[in-house]
């Protein structure tokens, strides 16, 4: 009987010591789309064997991890001051989870990356992740669904028949998902200029390297680099000039907000985004579009930008 490819489960938890699994259960369901699994990266080394007559050589698996990508909806928990759905995904690319009163913040952070461990069934096949950490983009587009999308890689584990694990979906099945539009998303900024916005997406950056050593294997983050990629309707430069901006390396604040009810409330805030040289100019309709790109900078450290669920 063939495994049907839709047939999937989805946990992820994080780790309280990296590289140790926790039990993960139905609550640690996750609700994603576009996944795609490389169970078994990493290298072949050959023996070089100078041997009598001609032929290849069989090659010793070495480096062994894997890598899952997928996305999710960018949503809030329901209720304002609750840790979205999503969070647990974030601290497992470098951002700290902080909840102050009524809001739910992620920040970056240079030391102590979390790590995270995945379960994922597919039929009765179970693919596990241990010593997980990724990276990330955020993409709003007009008229789509916002959403996340990932990229984990973590440390092998050997595939297996397991019974799958009954995922508990229900809150995410049900949460209010906003298409972005004029009334969904009732802010977007540039240096405090409203913008007609097409598309924005805020890429995290983060370097993922798998660390395979004598005494210690592990997947760690070991730099990252942030841009901000948006295209909006062009305006006169005497209204808001990108070119001088840019050559002037200014910095602006960029601001998006997505959602108006408490508790499905996410804003991305850059406080200080250096403008880079616009590139070709576009079109949509007959309209002027520019294409623009912005990298977050930081302040005192670690405050490129946070994302704020309220």
């Amino acid at each position: 009987m063939p495994i049907f490819w839709n047939e999937k489960v989805f946990l992820l938890a994080p780790e309280s010591s990296y590289g140790v699994a926790p039990v993960l259960a139905a609550s640690d369901a996750v609700l994603a789309t576009n996944i795609a699994l490389t169970p078994m990266e990493g290298e072949d080394v050959s023996r070089e064997l100078e041997l009598p007559s001609m032929g290849a050589q069989g090659t010793i698996p070495v480096d062994i991890h894997a890598k899952l990508s997928f996305s999710v909806e960018l949503v809030g928990a329901g209720t304002a001051g609750e840790i979205p759905p999503i969070g647990k995904l974030f601290r497992g690319c470098a951002l700290a989870e902080v909840q102050d009163g009524s809001s739910v913040i992620y920040t970056p952070v240079s030391r102590n990356h979390e790590s995270v461990s995945i379960h994922m069934w597919i039929g009765d096949t179970r693919y596990a992740l241990r010593g997980a950490r990724g990276t990330a983009t955020i993409r709003v587009n007009a008229s789509a669904l916002p959403k996340v999308e990932f990229e984990m890689t973590g440390l092998f584990v050997m595939p297996s028949e397991v019974t799958p694990v009954t995922p508990d979906l229900t809150d995410q099945l049900e949460a209010d998902v906003l298409v972005a539009t004029t009334a969904n998303t009732p802010g977007f900024s540039i240096g405090g200029q409203d913008f007609v916005m097409r598309s924005f997406a805020l890429t995290l950056g983060n370097e993922v390297a798998g660390r395979f050593l004598i005494g210690s294997e592990g997947v760690l983050i070991t730099g990252k680099s942030e841009t901000i990629e948006t295209t909006v309707e062009a305006l006169p430069l005497t209204t808001f000039n990108p070119f001088d901006l840019a050559l002037n390396r200014t910095r602006v604040a960029v601001a998006l907000t997505h959602g108006t009810a408490a508790g499905n409330r996410v804003a991305i805030d850059v406080p200080r985004a250096q403008m880079q040289r616009p590139t070709a100019l576009e079109q949509n309709q007959n309209i002027k579009e520019w294409p623009l790109r912005l990298v977050p900078m930081m302040g005192q450290g670690n405050d490129q930008f946070s994302i704020t669920f309220s």
